[in-house]
């Protein structure tokens, strides 16, 4: 079983936290910080609750005023790393809107060591204009984290954060820091424009395209960011998003074979499976993918795609082989029942086969 994210925060984790600032600041007792963190609630509180809840009993402990407590955390938070350290950006987000300046560069601070991709978005919120500034500057950084965090913190979907509905409704203000960041030398900056892509387009799909349209073959980096940031539209099979790529219509394109090593599965299980596609006189430029139609928990099915393959294909016939994990997971829980594996090429479901899942 995985561990819940939540179990991040650990009592190792709290300990060694305020045994850091005890360190920095005398004053500050790790006793009894962590007597405070460790209340009746705890155990019932998930991620994002008990960060919130850690850095409230930080600023009850530091007992001082938020600029002068910034200069404490901003000490100790090179001794922190990955999501848990996400703490420091947060003390900001919670305590900091009505210090702007002290706050963007505490924010500026702790994203190298995590990420204040959520606590910017209060700041966006309170004044997009002057953040939008900002995070234009970011962009332009040298420091790769920062010019991530001019994307990432102004996503209008991104998971787990604070929504920037302005943004949903018209995402042209964020437009100029993708294209100052579009052909970025960093892969993390890279992903994460093409993270921001993809969410503009779940809204404005026309808007994501002109944008590929644009830049495209301009930079081996912005092609690549184009992909992957269209791929829920390629998903979707949006005909303007396949005539981009070059996908035509795969009607010269069959499934000679689908075959299921087991179609009796448990879950932990992994779904093996080959297809054999034939074309004539060739297979052609193709856009493999794999849909499973899964057991939700209320008894109906949602499908979920995957890439198989693509590529240009001179053979007449080619199989492809995958395995596909049916264990449980954080970020998506298996139920018992009748799942569907559909096979699609260049946006057309060709093939589909059931398989059944079961408990252990």
């Amino acid at each position: 079983m995985v561990a819940p994210l939540k179990e991040l925060y650990s009592p190792e984790f709290v300990s060694r936290l305020g045994a850091a600032l005890a360190a920095r600041h005398g004053a500050f007792s790790a006793s009894r910080f962590r007597k405070t963190v460790f209340d009746a609630s705890w155990e019932q509180r998930e991620l994002k609750a008990r960060m919130r809840h850690i850095n409230l009993c930080m600023q009850r402990e530091l007992a001082m005023p938020y600029v002068e407590a910034l200069n404490v955390l901003v000490d100790v938070a090179p001794q922190f790393g990955s999501l848990p350290a996400m703490v420091f950006p947060d003390y900001v987000e919670t305590h900091g809107l009505e210090h702007w300046q002290p706050s963007m560069r505490a924010l500026a601070c702790f994203t190298r060591y995590s990420s204040s991709e959520f606590a910017v978005r209060p700041f966006l919120l309170r004044d997009a204009p002057r953040m939008l500034k900002q995070m234009l500057a970011w962009s332009r950084d040298d420091d790769e984290h920062l010019r991530r965090l001019a994307s990432e913190g102004s996503r209008p979907r991104l998971p787990w954060a604070m929504a920037l509905p302005e943004f949903k409704r018209d995402p042209a203000p964020v437009l100029p820091l993708l294209d100052q960041l579009r052909a970025d030398p960093s892969p993390y900056v890279r992903r994460s424009v093409a993270n921001h892509l993809n969410d503009i387009a779940k809204d404005h799909p026309d808007i994501t395209l002109e944008w590929a349209r644009r830049w495209r073959d301009s930079h081996p980096h912005t092609d690549w960011i184009i992909k992957h940031g269209c791929r829920s539209l390629l998903k979707r099979a949006h005909p303007r998003a396949l005539d981009l790529f070059a996908y035509a219509r795969a009607a010269h394109v069959g499934v000679r074979r689908l075959q299921l090593e087991s179609a009796e599965l448990c879950i932990g299980d992994d779904l093996n499976f080959e297809v054999q596609l034939s074309g004539q006189p060739r297979l052609g430029r193709l856009r493999i993918e794999y849909g499973i139609d899964f057991v939700k928990a209320n008894g109906r099915h949602a499908r979920k795609i995957f890439k198989l393959a693509e590529g240009e294909y001179g053979e007449s016939a080619r199989s492809f082989r995958k395995r596909h994990s049916l264990r449980q997971m954080t970020t998506r829980r298996h139920f018992a029942g009748r799942h569907r594996l559909a096979i699609i090429v260049n946006g057309e479901t060709l093939k589909e086969r059931v398989f059944t899942l079961s408990e252990n």
